[in-house]
């Protein structure tokens, strides 16, 4: 690991204007991923400074059933929070989903939707790779990408955002707050990530020296069901080969009023799969509907040979997910 100067910021202030400052500066909160690429030599800053000590671990319930957590809240706070767990159980679950339990209790909520990719290029200073190193080319076009992208990708790019976290709060319409030296700004969880393009190194819309310091959750709509699955390689500990997060509202005759899915492990975001949402609005719960669904989010998908099973696995879970999210809100409604 390249030697680094540390400071630990006194206020939100200071921290923003010292890295700001500087662009070899970066912010350290958890370092459950930073550190790691820091020892991989990925990331290479000349200085740290450390927000853990800032008033950002905050977690908020609204009287509506919303909620605002702050950026440094650790994984585990959020995952086991009664009300978290009551009002968006899908959070819960995703963020159980995601790492050990000794990660989870140091790994912060704004930490956990910067993740840079695992995507094996990426990580080895000794291979070409666009996301860190702009123009020098994506090797896993034709190499290894079993684990990679088949939606939203670019020529220059194939990587998976590895966020469980980030897929469920994107069906929770998040919003991010950001603070920069120009001010504050706030921005939807769905315009947060930046598609690869051209510019694969851009993974989202902070500009150097912004912090995030809150996510607001807004309340789910009333009598939403919601729930998040992973398909992994192991049971504990893995990224996703695929997930997907769902929230289902029933109308009194039992057709579909509004329903929300998310993916994770098939792009370089958290996939919101918009049309597969649009086929199932106004219709009554049913396999082929699902599948129509399905077919039609994922007509755009771009596979490449050793991750083409990725269309039809993510397709069978979320099937399998709304399915169980149907009979959930069925019963509700019958108590």
């Amino acid at each position: 690991m390249k030697t680094f100067a540390y400071q630990r910021a006194t206020s939100l202030d200071d921290a923003v204007q010292a890295v700001s400052a500087d662009p070899d500066t970066l912010y350290l909160a958890g370092g459950t991923n930073l550190v790691d690429l820091m020892k991989l030599q990925v990331r290479r800053p000349r200085a740290l400074v450390d927000i853990t000590h800032l008033p950002l671990d905050h977690l908020t319930h609204r009287a509506d059933g919303g909620a605002v957590i702050g950026a440094t809240a650790t994984n585990a706070v959020v995952a086991g929070d009664p009300d978290i767990r009551k009002n968006f159980p899908v959070l819960s679950e995703a963020i159980l989903a995601g790492a050990s339990g000794q990660l989870r209790n140091s790994a912060t909520m704004a930490g956990n939707l910067l993740q840079k990719t695992r995507c094996a290029y990426f990580q080895d200073i000794t291979k070409p790779c666009n996301k860190r190193a702009p123009g020098s080319g994506c090797p896993a076009r034709t190499g290894a990408h079993r684990d990679l992208g088949i939606l939203g990708v670019s020529s220059s790019c194939i990587a998976t955002q590895p966020s469980d976290m980030a897929v469920a709060l994107s069906i929770c319409d998040a919003i991010v707050h950001i603070r920069g030296v120009a001010g504050k700004r706030t921005v939807g969880l769905q315009d947060f990530y930046v598609p690869p393009g051209k510019t694969p190194d851009q993974d989202n819309v902070l500009r150097h020296g912004d912090l995030i310091t809150d996510i607001e959750l807004p309340a789910l709509p009333v009598g939403a069901v919601s729930r998040y699955h992973k398909v992994r390689d192991r049971w504990s500990y893995a990224f996703a080969v695929v997930s997907a997060a769902a929230a289902v509202v029933l109308r009194d005759d039992g057709r579909i009023a509004q329903a929300r899915i998310a993916w994770g492990g098939v792009a370089p975001r958290p996939w919101r799969a918009s049309i597969a949402e649009a086929e199932l609005l106004g219709h009554k719960p049913s396999p082929q509907l699902f599948e129509r669904a399905m077919r039609a989010e994922l007509q755009h998908a771009t596979p490449l040979p050793h991750n083409a099973f990725k269309v039809d696995l993510v397709a069978d879970v979320t099937a399998a997910l709304l399915e169980d999210l149907i009979r959930s809100a069925q019963e509700r409604k019958t108590r």
